[in-house]
């Protein structure tokens, strides 16, 4: 399938609306994007032109996004970019620059976050985990680091 993917990191414009639909949770936001670039005559960094996409998020990424987003926090999007076309009678046409994110996150660049996990409903059920086991013993090293390996048995010599 082509798609285009895209990564913008920019600032969370409007604040997230929030909807439960028929087909699950969705929610989005205007995202701006504004390029910056070195001004050799003036010294300094400059802001460039802005651009703005509406980020649609859908399912648990929605309920999380928004939850945890505001206006002004400087996000990181990952998505397929939709470019659309509005055709209105009398008017001229309106492009859209939509994004369908997979990925939505703080970017950790311009400050900190705290992530805090959601719960799901069939982890809650089976608290068996494949992961490994990495707490550390009161010695301070990590549960079977230096333990000897199982023995095996001594290889018979031959006289």
């Amino acid at each position: 399938m082509n798609e285009t993917m895209v990564c913008a990191v920019g600032n969370v414009a409007t604040q997230p609306v929030y909807r439960e639909m028929a087909t699950g949770p969705s929610a989005r936001f205007r995202l701006a994007v504004t390029s910056r670039y070195w001004d050799r005559e003036k010294g300094t960094w400059t802001d460039g032109h802005t651009n703005f996409f509406t980020v649609w998020a859908n399912r648990q990424l929605a309920v999380n996004a928004a939850a945890s987003l505001s206006v002004g926090e400087p996000v990181v999007v990952q998505g397929r970019l939709k470019v659309r076309t509005e055709l209105r009678e009398g008017q001229q046409g309106r492009v859209s620059a939509d994004i369908d994110a997979v990925a939505i996150g703080h970017d950790l660049a311009r400050g900190t976050s705290a992530f805090k996990r959601t719960s799901r409903p069939e982890q809650a059920a089976s608290p068996d985990r494949s992961e490994p086991h990495w707490e550390t013993r009161p010695g301070g090293t990590p549960e079977g680091a230096g333990r000897a390996p199982q023995q095996q048995a001594e290889p018979a010599v031959l006289t």
